[in-house]
């Protein structure tokens, strides 16, 4: 089986998949991710929102313009990623609202274990040259957990030959990307996807 039918049976299988409402978490159930092959780049980011639900796309609304802005910064418009590069997350289901209010709710360990085969199984089938994990989730599963953001975004590592650079999340409810400082973090971030483009 070519590798777009294998890729075209695991969205399927993300689509339909319950595990996560069978083990008892509360999530609103359908992945969200888009993209085909080829993909030089995938984006990674945390779990859909509400607005990705509703439009059936990752990074919809204020988030994912925000993200795009940055990205604009390497020559990538967002027209264009959308349709030539890959977008999924580390869960693929929208996790729900926080019980305190402030925001969606974080995935718990478990589910981020459920849903992990499937992005081995993207990776996989993609096969990336460039990895952009976007947020503290997607980030801890290629750089160390215990290391701040501080020293991580602008920053780069290779990976089984493919060049993961991470972004911090760009939802409006983060001050981190706000500071002056880390602004010029992201674009050193920046600049390290576009000279890794320009070397593809």
């Amino acid at each position: 089986m070519s590798r777009a039918r294998q890729l075209a049976a695991l969205h399927y299988e993300m689509r339909t998949c319950r595990r996560c409402m069978e083990a008892g978490h509360s999530i609103t159930p359908g992945a969200i991710f888009s993209g085909n092959l080829p993909a030089d780049i995938m984006l990674i980011g945390q779990a859909p929102g509400v607005t990705e639900v509703e439009a059936g796309r990752p990074f919809n609304a204020g988030s994912g313009s925000r993200l795009f802005d940055w990205l604009a910064g390497a020559g990538l418009d967002e027209d264009s990623f959308r349709r030539n590069q890959y977008m999924t997350s580390v869960t693929k289901c929208f996790p729900g609202k926080a019980t305190n209010g402030g925001g969606d709710r974080v995935p718990s360990k478990a589910e981020q274990d459920l849903c992990r085969p499937f992005l081995d199984r993207e990776l996989a089938l993609v096969d990336p040259k460039i990895i952009l994990p976007v947020g503290r989730l997607a980030i801890d599963l290629f750089f160390s957990a215990s290391k701040p953001l501080t020293g991580l975004i602008g920053t780069e590592r290779q990976i089984d030959g493919r060049w993961v650079i991470p972004l911090p999340h760009p939802s409006g409810a983060s001050r981190w990307h706000q500071l002056a400082v880390n602004r010029a973090r992201i674009e050193q971030a920046v600049a390290l996807i576009e000279m890794r483009l320009r070397q593809l």
